[in-house]
């Protein structure tokens, strides 16, 4: 029951917020964040049964195929302990961050389900379960982008909604074509099977919609006209994580990635890097840039994934730790920026290390991790994926991919010295609230321990991989 609760804590717990608006904001902000709180705790206790691989069906289903059955696995756990933990700062940072905007009621019910949705869909052991739980958190994005309620902001909701459902339905037709071909949608059944490459196909494009990829990406640069707590959970916790996870558990643990598979992710994911990189370098809104750095970076992970080596899988796992403690960090840190500033035009910025010191630093560790400068966690999985593709023959990719890494060090360092450097603003700037701050900082340290702690994550990761494999 522990599965269970994991994903029906944080659903119900969001309709308990929103009830609780009608009372107090108070009680509202204590039950958002205890809720996601325990959901954590929940996680956290799956930790010592994800070796076991365990598999529990909720009641029974009249679809022959489909079941409610939960896993509890290496990958399913790891996801939902990094997307817990990174949630629950976010969630911490929005009460200081949106205590003066109104429909805090609705905010607080569509994140807190937003996890819940999270936590159901990687511990989903059913195809169409996992599709279920995707649609949920596709209409959960498309409001919170939309939260402002401004004509462009709606506009911006309505695209990521309409790139994502199409996505979605490609992957349900895939989904369709699989259950014809296996006579399954349970992926413990399915595992080992052949199947179409048009099911791949069909299935690839969801993916690639969800986690922005090219040339499916438009819609996640427009997504940051979200709050900014909004657009940390979709790039760093929430939204763009599942595309990765559902790749890792579909794609690998399913089917063994094909060879001709393979090298279409490999190239997806170089193309994809490229693209970002030279958008992130041309583009002047701080938050657009990080957009860019997100599907760029992600863009790493699936290129370690289709080495479909050992070593390549983990670095991929490890890079997606540590981008989704990093990518929160500088969306928060800009955040407070915005919030502080009112503007999110590097142009117009500048000087803030001097009033702003503590989201300066952390915005430059956070920059460095994703960059992959050396001994952070990010270093490590950037330099074990590369290390991936050279040994699954892939070195053409390899030598690009450090091309691409050079090219995020150019518009990371341009995006910190627009915004931190320079002289003093001329108008009053100062840090902004205790909590907003205290979490970006504590993002920053996350990042910096992941890398100190390689050697016990990579052995836990190491395991978690072979299980993928199994």
């Amino acid at each position: 029951m522990l599965a269970i609760a994991t994903f029906g804590i944080p659903i119900l717990g969001s309709l308990l917020a929103l009830l609780a608006d009608r009372v107090s904001g108070l009680l509202r902000n204590a039950i958002a964040v205890l809720t996601v709180a325990a959901t954590l705790i929940y996680v956290l206790l799956l930790i010592p049964f994800a070796g076991t691989a365990s598999t529990y069906l909720l009641g029974s289903s009249a679809i022959p195929g489909f079941g409610f059955e939960f896993v509890i696995d290496g990958l399913g756990v790891y996801v939902a302990v990094m997307a817990a933990l990174v949630g629950l700062l976010i969630v911490v940072y929005s009460v200081g961050y949106m205590r003066n905007y109104t429909h805090l009621g609705e905010y607080y019910f569509l994140v807190v389900l937003f996890i819940g949705a999270m936590m159901g869909l990687v511990l989903s052991a059913n195809l169409l379960l996992i599709y279920i739980f995707w649609e949920v958190t596709a209409i959960c994005s498309w409001r919170l982008i939309g939260f402002f309620r401004d004509p462009q902001h709606l506009k911006s909701a309505d695209t990521a909604l309409l790139m994502t459902v199409f996505g979605s339905f490609c992957m349900l037709v895939g989904m369709e074509m699989v259950w014809h071909e296996t006579g399954s949608l349970s992926i413990a059944s399915i595992r080992g099977h052949t199947v179409s490459d048009t099911a791949m196909l069909l299935m690839f494009i969801g993916i690639l919609a969800k986690s922005a990829q090219v040339p499916l990406q438009i819609w996640l640069p427009a997504a940051g006209v979200a709050p900014s707590p909004v657009t940390a959970l979709l790039h760093a916790a929430v939204l763009v994580v599942i595309g990765v996870f559902a790749f890792a558990r579909i794609f690998i643990g399913a089917f063994s990635l094909p060879p001709n598979w393979q090298t279409i992710t490999s190239v997806v994911a170089t193309i994809t890097i490229f693209v970002a990189s030279g958008a992130a370098l041309v583009e002047n809104n701080a938050k657009r840039i990080l957009a860019y750095s997100t599907f760029g970076q992600l863009a790493y992970v699936y290129l370690g994934f289709a080495s479909m080596t050992v070593v390549g899988i983990v670095g991929g796992l490890v890079f997606l730790l540590a981008h989704s403690l990093a990518k929160a960090g500088l969306f928060l840190a800009i955040g407070v920026v915005e919030h502080q500033t009112h503007t999110k035009d590097i142009r117009e910025l500048g000087g803030m290390i001097k009033v702003m010191p503590v989201t300066a630093v952390a915005f430059i560790l956070c920059a460095l991790t994703i960059i992959g400068f050396p001994p952070s966690a990010g270093f490590v999985g950037k330099f074990m994926i590369i290390l991936g593709a050279v040994e699954g023959g892939k070195t053409v990719f390899a030598a690009l991919a450090v091309f691409g890494a050079l090219m995020s060090i150019a518009y990371m360092l341009r995006l910190f010295n627009a915004v931190f450097m320079g002289p003093v603003p001329s108008h009053k700037v100062t840090e902004g609230t205790r909590g907003m701050v205290i979490t970006v900082a504590l993002f920053a340290v996350l990042s910096l321990l992941a890398g100190i702690a390689a050697a016990p994550l990579l052995d836990v990761v190491n395991v978690l991989a072979k299980q993928m494999f199994g």
